[in-house]
């Protein structure tokens, strides 16, 4: 009699263990889907503040020009050929990146 119960036992034991094991898989599921969308959103939050420092950068030498040209011709063509440089190293900090 006892071999019946024992089997009864360890039945109800392995359908715990499977439902742990399953109960961790999807867990374990969940975790990676976390982490992935973890990693997205920082790419997402390091291109925003990469944006951020261009603008700060060209609100910068803005300044910078309305403070070095007097005459409105030369600022607005400084303030391009400015712009241009910064393209320029933008393209090599982004090469270099690669």
């Amino acid at each position: 009699m006892s071999t019946g119960r024992e089997l009864e036992q360890m039945a109800i034991l392995e359908k715990r263990v499977t439902q742990l094991i399953a109960s961790y898989h999807e867990v374990r599921e969940s975790l990676d889907q976390a982490r992935y969308v973890i990693h997205n959103l920082q790419s997402i939050i390091d291109a925003k503040d990469e944006e951020i420092k261009n603008f700060q950068n060209r609100d910068n030498i803005s300044k910078i020009v309305n403070t070095i040209a007097a005459e409105p011709a030369h600022s607005t063509e400084l303030k391009l050929k400015i712009n241009e440089y910064i393209r320029e190293i933008d393209k090599c900090i982004a090469y270099l990146r690669d």
